[in-house]
Parts: structure tokens; C-alpha cells; sequence
């Protein structure tokens, strides 16, 4: 069962971070249509490219507002740890897939899914570190 935020500045986390993710659905779909039935070139092409990265990046400048707002250092300190574990987690994978590829000729995949990795990762680790206080 999902909790919802108990504290305001995690009420304004989820307040800011549905439309991000909402804007950032809408500009992947507005892409995709627009390549997949006009094929654009050049730098119409390098806009709409970079159209759904700027709602992920928003995503992460949210993050960072709940990290501010927090008065809870507990909780500031779970994100944080999560973040790093994220950070370290999608690096790692990003590396080691690159040096399959380079080496062991392991099939190409986007770097785009460093960042979804850094969300599973962190995701994943904050029950865990949560463990760690009980």
C-alpha cells in the first residue's frame, strides 16, 4: 500500500512532480508523432529531440525542491542516500553495458535509460535504507 506524503513539503512534491511527469508524457508523445509522420531534419529535428528531456530534468530540479523544503532531516537523509545509491546504481550499469558493448559486442541501448535506471535504483533502495533504522 502506497502512504500518501504526510508532510507539506512532500504534499508539494507530488503536487509538482504529476504535472511534470504529465508535460513529460505529452512532449514524448508530441515527438514520437512528429518523427514518426514528418521525419524533420535538422534543427527541427534536434528540438523535438530534446523536447522530453526537459520535463525528466524539471523532474530532478523537483527532487531537489523536496530536499530544501524538508524540515524532516530524517527524511532529507533517505532521499539523499536513495540519490546516491540511484547515481551510483545508473553509472555503474551505463559503464559496465558500455564496456559490453565496446567489447563483448552486447547489443546498443540508448543512454536514455540511464536515467530510468537511476529511478529504479533509487526507488528501490529507500525501503532498504529505511531498514537500516529500524
Amino acid at each position: 500500500m502506497i502512504c500518501p506524503p504526510t508532510s507539506k513539503a512532500g504534499r508539494r512534491y507530488v503536487y509538482r512532480l504529476a504535472p511534470t511527469m504529465f508535460v513529460y508524457v505529452v512532449f514524448l508523445f508530441i515527438a514520437q508523432w512528429t518523427f514518426h509522420h514528418h521525419h524533420p531534419t535538422g534543427v527541427v529535428a534536434y528540438l523535438l529531440a530534446i523536447l522530453p528531456a526537459l520535463p525528466l530534468i524539471g523532474s530532478l530540479a523537483v527532487v531537489g525542491l523536496y530536499i530544501a523544503e524538508e524540515s524532516d532531516e530524517f527524511e532529507r537523509s533517505i532521499i539523499v542516500q536513495s540519490m546516491l545509491w540511484g547515481l551510483g546504481g545508473a553509472f555503474s550499469v551505463g559503464t559496465v553495458w558500455g564496456f559490453l558493448e565496446d567489447f563483448a559486442n552486447a547489443p546498443h541501448i540508448s543512454i536514455f535509460y540511464v536515467y530510468l535506471f537511476f529511478w529504479i535504483i533509487m526507488g528501490l533502495s529507500q525501503p532498504i535504507i529505511r531498514l537500516r533504522y529500524r
